[in-house]
């Protein structure tokens, strides 16, 4: 075999490793893509918060993270937090949430009134709309039934983190309006929370 040929060989033989490799680091990339999820918006603090802080829009920035790595009902819009004081400590950098804040409490424990009830459900809702003091639309999906406008302009007494990405929200209901949510969250397929602006009482007909 002379050189020319032999050099030729070798040359059609590197491209294929190259080739190989090249489309292994693909393959990989494109797992680690699906594994780590889309990127998302997250709030972050701009600046170190101590813990007890007012909230202002300079504290807050946005930035994008990979979903996995993503706090969990982490808000994607300031102004729902702006004004609100932080109840820990927050490096900066790092992600701030509701649940990272001071939680007001209404007097008289949840505030339920006679003829209330506090109901507990458990929902989906877009990152930071549902937060203690806010009013929410309720939204319930049933397999054969579509998705209905339940209840409208409920108040959120309290809210915590629940499984698989959804809040435990306690809403200040009506005592049938408590039967219906305890039946909802028995057969119903999906329950969501619509977040309403401060303010909006309106109800849709």
């Amino acid at each position: 075999m002379s050189r020319r040929r032999r050099a030729a060989l070798l040359l059609g033989l590197a491209l294929v490793l190259g080739g190989l490799a090249a489309s292994d680091v693909s393959r990989r990339e494109a797992a680690l893509r699906t594994q780590l999820g889309p990127d998302v918006e997250v709030l972050v603090a701009a600046r170190p918060l101590a813990a007890g802080r007012r909230l202002t829009a300079a504290d807050l920035s946005v930035r994008r993270m990979p979903e996995r790595f993503a706090p969990p009902g982490g808000p994607v819009v300031p102004e729902l937090l702006t004004g609100r004081r932080t109840a820990v400590p927050v490096d900066q950098g790092g992600p701030v949430t509701p649940l990272l804040l001071e939680q007001p409490e209404p007097a008289g424990g949840l505030g339920v009134r006679k003829g209330e009830r506090a109901a507990e459900v458990t929902a989906a809702a877009a990152p930071g709309t549902v937060v203690a003091g806010s009013h929410v639309d309720v939204l319930v999906t049933r397999e054969r039934q579509g998705t209905r406008l339940a209840l409208q302009d409920v108040e959120v007494l309290g809210v915590r983190p629940a499984p698989e990405g959804k809040l435990a929200a306690t809403l200040r209901v009506t005592p049938a309006q408590a039967v219906f949510l305890a039946d909802a969250g028995a057969f119903a397929r999906e329950i969501r929370l619509l977040g309403r602006a401060p303010g909006d009482r309106a109800h849709a007909s």
